[in-house]
């Protein structure tokens, strides 16, 4: 089931173009990663979906229904990037407030604000909250309901590292359950494992839609190959292999995707000169500069 439509979608402000011709879909189930610079337009793309910002060409569809429409609201979670909450409030009248918002027993609170690491602090007030603290307060009232779309305008910002590993295993369940997630996020090490696809947006186009393994291929970069030998046959091992020599012991050797698994053959080839091996792909922040360039190029 398709759980969000984006058909040739713009939104022109003047002779200012937020978002240029962009299509994209979502399926239930699939946990997509929205990425862009500042200003690339993904969150006027949000507005867009959540119906505050009227469309000035195209489509978009939630749940095949109208952005903004009562039912689409209802099926859709979201997390803005800068959460705000009443300070006088304690979570758990805060988070009841929103359950009875979106029509959601009052009694399902406690396990959302628990699920996201608050159930010490629910009784209280959100103005002792640290930032991180309110941004799981945000997640927890994005899950309220059981969104059939989630949208997550950088969910992790505030969060430490234990907090957003817990973040993604949230994210993970959702989508076991359904739910389709897009978020938007600028942390990009963290979602090389935790999505199934990458957008990228660049000056209001999307340049890239596609699983991680697909944009690696497209884009040709090189997969590193680090061969740990020994100081005395680092310089042997380097001349076999066409590599360098760095660190003493180490030869470093970039070969394209399709060469790889040639090179391993060589490498195994050279026995007991060899002690160890790394294989290290492009990552998803040399893919977002490499796309980003060429769009700039394109510009």
């Amino acid at each position: 089931m398709t759980a969000l439509l984006i058909k040739n979608v713009s939104k022109f402000y003047g002779q200012v173009h937020s978002v240029r011709d962009v299509s994209l879909q979502l399926a239930a189930g699939e946990r997509v990663a929205l990425l862009g610079h500042n200003g690339a337009g993904k969150t006027t793309l949000m507005r867009m979906i959540l119906g505050l910002t009227p469309l000035t060409s195209g489509k978009i569809e939630v749940l095949g229904m109208a952005p903004g429409s009562r039912a689409a609201r209802r099926a859709i979670g979201f997390l803005p990037e800068n959460v705000a909450f009443h300070g006088a409030l304690t979570g758990r009248e805060q988070l009841h407030h929103f359950a009875r918002l979106k029509s959601v027993k009052t009694s399902t609170a406690d396990d959302f604000l628990e699920r996201v690491g608050l159930a010490h602090a629910m009784s209280r007030k959100i103005r002792t909250y640290s930032k991180g603290m309110r941004q799981r307060m945000g997640l927890a009232q994005a899950l309220l309901g059981t969104p059939k779309l989630a949208l997550l305008d950088e969910p992790t910002s505030g969060l430490d590292p234990i907090s957003r590993h817990e973040f993604y295993d949230i994210v993970d369940d959702l989508a076991k359950a359904g739910s389709a997630v897009l978020l938007s996020s600028h942390a990009l090490t963290e979602l090389e494992t935790r999505t199934d696809r990458i957008a990228i947006m660049s000056n209001g186009h999307l340049l890239a839609n596609d699983s991680l393994s697909a944009l690696r291929e497209a884009a040709h970069l090189p997969v590193k190959v680090q061969v740990r030998a020994t100081a005395e046959t680092a310089d042997h091992v380097a001349a076999q292999l066409g590599g360098q020599r760095i660190n003493g012991s180490s030869v470093i050797v970039n070969v394209q995707q399709k060469e790889k698994v040639s090179l391993l053959g060589q490498i195994t080839g050279l026995g007991d000169l060899v002690k160890d091996i790394d294989v290290t792909p492009a990552s998803l922040e040399a893919l977002y500069r490499h796309y980003s360039v060429s769009d700039q190029e394109i510009n």
